[in-house]
């Protein structure tokens, strides 16, 4: 059966170039998964038979809610059939081709039907790694991965089977593929733009270019009864060859920034976004350049150790060994999460505005305040979605007790749901769902120099608690940390908050905006200022965190 896939020029000239080595760094909902990635790891399996390849993601949790399910997807709408061309986390069945060398187990791997295999190397499982011989690589959501672990344990492994596929430019193959990173750390991959030879990747194109129209040329005489020119056909297999070559050593790195589709877009929506949006916004969203954790910005203080990652494995297995049915796989309960004590309560901040809605959950355990979550519904979603949300998510928490942090401006006001004000909206949502509240009043809200002195001396560790934040849960967060800056004017040091009023763009989300970080500042104030004897009992447990 014949399957139509559309793919938009980006995804298509990096299937063209086809490199040995592929670095895309571009933005959200641009494919990366979907139509690059996946046409990358059919094209490897099914054209080097019986070969072993390596899907590298952070966290095993990412690799389960974006990279596979979005893999999988394409690959179906593309007529590829589970249990049938591919199977997913167990032996395949014995009417499928044999790889050159078996995986020790089945549990992470998708084998295809021609023996191929694609191992899943999470690099928050210690181990993933171990004894493989790889003939490629896709590395996902790059800016996450710790390079020093892929350096060390997975690069050296995509040695490949030089006997079997040493004629193929693909062969060690790899692909890289991320947004831009915020950090230093997670800024590895960037220097591969330097690596890149842009006259080779030209060369490149033109033999592309070269090939076609002999192809064009061999069709067109045959669709008019001529046989084609004798050399036509010659001609064509010797530019393959020497278009194998050249892609065998190519580096190919690609930037995409809304400036790339500017014959699309127009100048004047250029000009609308730089006017509009603040410079660092502009900068990162439309140009597609790199920042950090400001140095200079409200969270100066922080640091890239501050994050953790904390997947319960046993659960995520258990996911893992449905997914092959193509159901919608949606990793959405704590019980994914190892840094989540369910016998003791959670402690939540929240900022109520408008257009957005948070809530930060976080726990104590020590001298840790550990960030678990954090949650935000937008536009006509108010608050008592947010809270349905919430506990949808802890429905598994055995203790269902939150202590609800809140100050002045929860009272007396409420444009977010009905007449009554947001702390009475959340308590009585909160108690309809079966959950206790321990509302603590902060009072007026603290002053900015005040909160950034305090703040930035606990990550300093000079507070009794310290924040740390689950990299995997708080996403948007953690942008919105590093990003918010600082003003000065008549009324002195303040957070920058004068983004928060602006509408909403493809390019400038309420949820990268300084509204979040209120939430965050809440719930820190309450667990450091205002603790709850509730809080220490039962709470000292192995969080496995890492």
């Amino acid at each position: 059966m014949k399957h139509d896939v559309y793919f938009n020029k980006p995804q298509r000239l990096t299937q063209l170039i086809g490199a040995n080595t592929t670095v895309i760094v571009a933005g959200r909902r641009t494919g990366k998964t979907d139509s690059i990635a996946s046409p990358f790891v059919y094209r490897n399996m099914q054209r080097m038979p019986g070969s072993t390849g390596g899907i590298v993601v952070p966290t095993f949790k990412h690799g389960l809610t974006n990279t596979i399910p979005g893999l999988l997807a394409a690959w179906r709408r593309w007529g590829l059939l589970p249990g049938v061309h591919y199977v997913v986390g167990r032996r395949p069945p014995k009417s499928f081709g044999s790889a050159i060398i078996e995986p020790t187990d089945y549990e992470h791997v998708i084998s295809f039907y021609n023996g191929s295999r694609a191992v899943i190397i999470s690099q928050d499982r210690p181990g993933s790694s171990n004894s493989l011989t790889l003939s490629w690589l896709l590395v996902d959501e790059a800016k996450f991965i710790d390079y020093e672990k892929l350096k060390d344990e997975t690069l050296p492994a995509n040695g490949g089977i030089k006997s079997y596929f040493g004629r193929h430019s693909f062969n060690h193959s790899i692909m890289i593929l991320s947004d831009m990173p915020q950090t230093k750390k997670g800024s590895w991959f960037l220097h591969y733009k330097e690596k890149m030879d842009p006259e080779l990747i030209a060369a490149i194109e033109a033999l592309i270019l070269r090939i076609y129209e002999l192809k064009e040329r061999v069709r067109d005489c045959r669709a008019k009864g001529i046989e084609p020119p004798a050399y036509c056909q010659s001609r064509i297999r010797k530019l393959d060859r020497q278009l194998n070559q050249l892609r065998s050593v190519a580096v190919y790195y690609k930037e995409y920034s809304s400036i790339e589709n500017l014959q699309l877009l127009g100048e004047n929506y250029i000009k609308q976004m730089k006017r509009d949006l603040t410079p660092l916004t502009f900068q990162t969203s439309i140009l597609c350049k790199q920042i950090g954790i400001a140095k200079d910005g409200f969270y100066s203080s922080m640091r890239e150790s501050h994050k953790y990652d904390a997947s319960n494995f046993e659960y995520l297995d258990k996911v893992w060994q449905n997914i092959e049915s193509g159901k919608n796989i949606v990793v959405n309960s704590s019980g994914a999460d190892k840094d989540v004590n369910p016998d003791a309560p959670i402690c939540i901040g929240m900022d109520y505005n408008a257009n957005i809605n948070w809530i930060v959950a976080g726990q104590i355990a020590g001298r840790r305040l550990n960030v678990i979550k954090s949650f935000y519904v937008k536009f006509e979603r108010k608050l008592p979605e947010l809270i349905a949300d919430f506990c949808h998510y802890y429905a598994e928490h055995r203790n269902k007790t939150v202590v609800f942090y809140y100050d002045a401006t929860a009272l007396g006001s409420n444009y977010a749901v009905n007449t009554q004000d947001f702390h009475w909206v959340i308590k009585t949502q909160f108690e309809e769902r079966g959950w206790r509240v321990i509302d603590v009043y902060l009072g007026q809200p603290m002053r900015h120099d005040e909160k950034y002195l305090l703040i930035n001396n606990a990550f300093k560790g000079l507070q009794n608690l310290m924040p740390f934040f689950n990299r995997q849960n708080n996403d948007d967060l953690l942008l919105a940390i590093q990003t918010a800056g600082v003003s000065r004017g008549r009324l002195g040091f303040r957070k920058n908050k004068s983004g928060e009023k602006l509408a909403e763009t493809e390019e400038d989300l309420l949820e990268h905006r300084t509204d979040g970080t209120d939430a965050f500042d809440t719930l820190f104030i309450g667990c450091e200022k205002f603790p709850q004897e509730v809080l220490t009992e039962g709470s000292v447990f192995s969080s496995g965190i890492s």
